[in-house]
């Protein structure tokens, strides 16, 4: 069975995190986690403020249940794991957002305040599955790119971002960088090479750290 892409970690972050006076591995966490999950609360429907609550309150979620989490691939990944706590979080948001729905005025129709409620999504019904392995493929993608960024010669790494990502064509990137196009390719296939690479260590890396993991779901 193939891995789960995974978001990244260092091989031991996830253990680590099980001692909450850990602050530098939490905020790790943090860093690692937090613009995925504010990522697939804002496409959940959720506004900018909505969103970041979930973020506390996941991070939060995963601090308090660390201690009682197992993994166990035959039951959830950290992925799903991590997914379900992030969608209790979206649900109890737009719980909040229809308790504070209030009518205008006793005269008010059931018609009208039953339109106003249907307007939000039903928490019931929501569906983060496609939204969620989306925003993890992304997170990992570019988590995997700024590892190499950091690795790499500057321009080398400005070169292939104008080009791959920013879609600057290969004869004007070579005007910016006063090089020529044959190198503009040779960076780009290194530079793309790199970080193909690191995406599959970080997934091999991530799915060590989680099989050496002791805890319960």
């Amino acid at each position: 069975m193939q891995p789960d892409p995974l978001v990244p970690t260092r091989r031991s972050l996830i253990s680590r995190l099980r001692n909450w006076d850990d602050q530098e591995s939490w905020r790790e966490f943090f860093t690692t986690y937090w613009k995925l999950i504010y990522s697939v609360a804002i496409k959940s429907g959720l506004s900018d403020q909505e969103a970041e609550d979930v973020v506390q309150e996941t991070v939060l979620s995963v601090a308090k249940k660390m201690d009682t989490f197992k993994y166990d691939p035959a039951v959830c990944s950290f992925k799903g794991w991590l997914m379900h706590v992030t969608r209790l979080r979206i649900i109890d948001q737009l719980r909040k957002r229809q308790r504070g729905i209030q009518p205008k005025n006793a005269r008010q129709t059931q018609t009208s305040r039953t339109a106003t409620v249907e307007r939000i999504a039903d928490p019931a019904s929501l569906k983060l599955d496609s939204i969620w392995d989306e925003e993890w493929q992304k997170n990992l993608i570019d988590a995997a790119m700024d590892r190499v960024k950091r690795r790499v010669n500057p321009e080398h790494y400005q070169i292939f971002y104008m080009n791959t990502v920013k879609k600057v064509a290969v004869r004007k990137v070579a005007e910016m960088f006063s090089t020529n196009v044959p190198q503009v390719y040779l960076i780009k296939h290194r530079v793309a090479a790199l970080i193909k690479k690191e995406v599959r260590s970080l997934q091999a890396s991530e799915s060590a750290t989680l099989k050496e993991m002791n805890v319960r779901r």
